[in-house]
């Protein structure tokens, strides 16, 4: 699979990383997001929602499993699956049905083995707060322009 490295210094470097994964992932695309907790996930995510319009509040779902964010370029699904024992119930509990033409589901703790196809975004927070990036995609075109 083809992968980008990069860091990201600040929030504004996430923030930055969000917006060109907005403008470059196409209508549809599901972006896994690995990383331990606290790595930054749910706030790449809040970054995602405003590059694509939504202006509300963005949380973590990791008890609903899935928030649904309105947007003007379509929904953004975002689902964190840290709960489920096997990623691939979400499948099974139909977590993803109901949302039609999804402009791009943001994905927490899934799998990239349960999501081909996906665009693998790992984050990892280092001591002095900085976070090392790796961005993965199965078809290197869904890289360009992002990174």
């Amino acid at each position: 699979m083809p992968e980008r490295r990069l860091e990201l210094r600040s929030l504004e470097d996430t923030r930055e990383l969000a917006e060109r994964l907005a403008r470059g992932l196409p209508r549809g695309a599901v972006l896994l997001l690995v990383g331990p907790l606290g790595a930054g996930k749910t706030t790449l995510v809040r970054y995602l929602a405003e590059a694509l319009g939504f202006s509300g509040r963005v949380t973590s779902p990791s008890y609903t499993l899935v928030h649904v964010y309105p947007t003007p370029e379509g929904p953004l699904v975002h689902a964190d699956l840290f709960r489920l024992e096997d990623p691939r119930a979400a499948e099974a509990l139909g977590l993803f049905e109901g949302v039609e033409d999804p402009r791009l589901t943001a994905v927490e703790w899934g799998r990239p083995e349960h999501f081909p196809g996906a665009v693998v975004l790992e984050l990892s927070p280092r001591e002095d707060g900085t976070r090392g990036a790796r961005l993965a995609a199965p078809d290197p075109r869904l890289l360009e322009g992002i990174i």
